[in-house]
């Protein structure tokens, strides 16, 4: 069974040309973090790549499917002393002002081989990776379970 992404857009493709119009403009260009899902004899691992982010911006849950659900978001307010802009909604004023909002959420279903209590998380240089643990073939039997007739 492979790692699959769930589909977040809830109208399918061929509606999007529909609403290009002036009345509905097309969507804003937006990037999705890079994934990398790879298979080892003993585990998985999924690669998601987001320059700039930091362990603390990640959250990683097994939601109650027991998928493997990643949400980033970051909010990032550098104020800078430089260009006048002046605030129309009050009597103060920006000498610049610089902010930028990132925010992402991702479910990945799990293969049933996945050893979902040993799941964990790291992330270095920007690049979260999520390693995946496969079953034993002891645990697989283990989990198996006769269930009595009464």
């Amino acid at each position: 069974m492979y790692l699959t992404r769930r589909n977040q857009n809830w109208l399918p493709e061929v509606f999007n040309t529909l609403f290009d119009t002036d009345m509905f403009p097309a969507k804003v260009n937006t990037t999705s973090p890079a994934i990398n899902v790879i298979e080892r004899e003993n585990e998985y691992s999924v690669e998601i790549a987001a320059p700039g982010m930091t362990r603390e911006d990640f959250k990683v849950t097994l939601d109650q499917e027991q998928n493997l659900v990643v949400d980033l978001e970051k909010k990032v307010e550098n104020p800078a002393e430089t260009e006048e802009v002046k605030d129309t909604k009050t009597s103060g004023r920006y000498l610049r002002r610089e902010f930028s909002y990132t925010k992402f959420h991702q479910t990945l279903l799990l293969p049933e081989d996945v050893d979902r209590e040993g799941i964990s998380a790291s992330c270095e240089h920007g690049v979260l990776t999520v390693t995946l643990p496969k079953l034993t073939p002891e645990q697989k039997t283990q989990e198996a379970r006769v269930i009595e007739v009464k």
